[in-house]
């Protein structure tokens, strides 16, 4: 048992180690020929776990000589199209000018429910809202709406708005996180003078985040409602 155990770790450290080599993505993302692998990786794996007899070796050998094989095969897609085109495809357009190609979906053996399905995935319940779609390589599907149907933006109801960055996460459970501080170029020192101004104290904090701005959302550990704060001056609590 304890054999089994062993094996059943290596392997799946070995595994995690070949997934992470091949890129991140999900299962839905992955080309043919990376999903092929995932396949062929996931069963090699299970042979020395299941039969003991069948040393660790044997498995290992074959799942890095195919990871090897998926990363020089990337390599090459990179630099020749028309190989990556060969083993992956190309995009197809199956919506052009809000009308459907039923050649093109023939030839993909993409059904009406099929289109249908992608597009309610999208939000799009009606067909009369496409402009524009295409099944991508992976069999997922990219749409664009009619600028008709589409949501206005701020340019297009004329709004000022200024670009920022996105919030970053510089407390997880009661822990700073160095390389957002930095990021955010912010000190120990100071994050805990401004929680401390409102009776936080740093340990109690489950999430603070902070954006460019110097606004901060905090959430405690004790489930109270979250504070909106800022950084270097006096903030009412929200």
């Amino acid at each position: 048992m304890c054999v089994v155990l062993i094996r059943s770790l290596l392997l799946y450290i070995l595994v995690i180690f070949a997934v992470r080599l091949m890129g991140k993505r999900q299962l839905g993302e992955l080309q043919p020929s990376e999903l092929v692998i995932t396949i062929l990786v996931s069963n090699i794996a299970t042979l020395p776990i299941e039969d003991v007899n069948i040393p660790v070796i044997v498995g290992v050998t074959p799942i890095l000589a195919l990871v090897c094989f998926e990363v020089i095969v990337s390599c090459i897609n990179l630099k020749f199209p028309k190989v990556r085109r060969l083993i992956s495809g190309s995009p197809k357009i199956v919506v052009r000018g809000g009308c459907i190609e039923r050649d093109i979906l023939r030839e993909l053996r993409f059904s009406v429910d099929d289109l249908l399905m992608a597009l309610r995935s999208k939000d799009i319940f009606d067909l009369s809202e496409v402009q524009y779609a295409i099944v991508e390589t992976t069999g997922s599907i990219s749409v664009m709406k009619k600028a008709s149907e589409d949501t206005p933006t701020r340019r297009d109801m004329k709004i000022a708005a200024d670009c920022s960055d996105p919030p970053v996460l510089i407390i997880s459970d009661g822990s700073f996180i160095p390389k957002a501080m930095e990021s955010m170029k912010l000190s120990r020192c100071t994050v805990e003078t401004v929680l401390k101004k409102h009776d936080i104290s740093v340990e109690n904090v489950f999430i603070m985040t902070a954006d460019s701005s110097g606004n901060c959302f905090v959430a405690d550990k004790q489930g109270s409602p979250p504070k909106k704060l800022r950084i270097g001056e006096e903030n009412d609590e929200s």
